[in-house]
């Protein structure tokens, strides 16, 4: 990696390149890496601190978080759409970013409490967030508005760092059985086109009872793909 920093002259021009759904995302990043007095001189131009102070000390329970997350998401509190033409079909409507922008964050936090927080409840917040992910496919829920074809895929999420940490959790709580089972899962639904890699590492990471049980899995999934043929 260079020592040199960013350059803000370019980084203002490549800014206004991207399209406001990406500026969003960025901002909404942006907010959690200030301190408190950065972030309060950044907001005072455009909106009033004094109205922004919590209304009470709050604790950080990030599962508490995600399980109010996936209550509002599935009362429809992030559903907004709009009249879909052929000039605004590739645009992403207020909630919709929202609920993207908030996904992405309780799993940046899951993974990095993977290793330090408790198990059971990381494991239970992953799956919470999962099954949304999975109800957005399914379109069983009005979770999120996708003016075009949508689906989860849409929502950006890195599976290349959630995959590893949630392999670490399912290995610490699951019985091989249901770490085979739970593991193949979510590859399967989302990263199917990475599915080799995803699996060596969900190999590597399992114990050798967990391990056995996903290979056993594999070959029966394997054998009933070959008799459906």
């Amino acid at each position: 990696m260079s020592g040199k920093g960013i350059d803000l002259d370019k980084l203002r021009a490549a800014i206004r390149r991207l399209g406001d759904e990406y500026v969003y995302y960025m901002l909404d990043s942006a907010i959690e890496l200030l301190p408190q007095s950065d972030l309060e001189r950044m907001v005072r131009p455009y909106l009033d601190p004094e109205k922004l102070r919590p209304d009470r000390e709050q604790e950080r329970d990030l599962l508490g978080t995600v399980r109010k997350f996936e209550k509002a998401s599935r009362a429809g509190e992030y559903w907004d759409d709009f009249d879909v033409n052929s000039k605004n079909y590739r645009e992403a409507s207020m909630g919709t970013r929202a609920w993207i922008a908030e996904c992405n964050r309780l799993l940046v936090h899951c993974v990095e409490q993977a290793g330090t927080g408790d198990v059971a409840e990381m494991c239970e917040a992953f799956e919470s967030i999962f099954g949304l992910l999975h109800r957005i496919d399914e379109c069983l829920d009005d979770i999120i508005f996708f003016a075009d074809e949508g689906g989860s895929w849409q929502v950006g999420v890195d599976w290349n760092m959630v995959l590893p940490a949630w392999f670490k959790c399912l290995a610490a709580t699951a019985e091989p059985d249901e770490y085979a089972t739970a593991a193949i899962r979510p590859i399967d639904a989302f990263e199917n086109w990475n599915r080799e890699e995803h699996l060596a590492i969900a190999l590597e990471t399992a114990n050798p009872a967990q391990r056995q049980a996903v290979e056993t899995l594999l070959d029966t999934m394997e054998k009933e793909r070959q008799l459906a043929e």
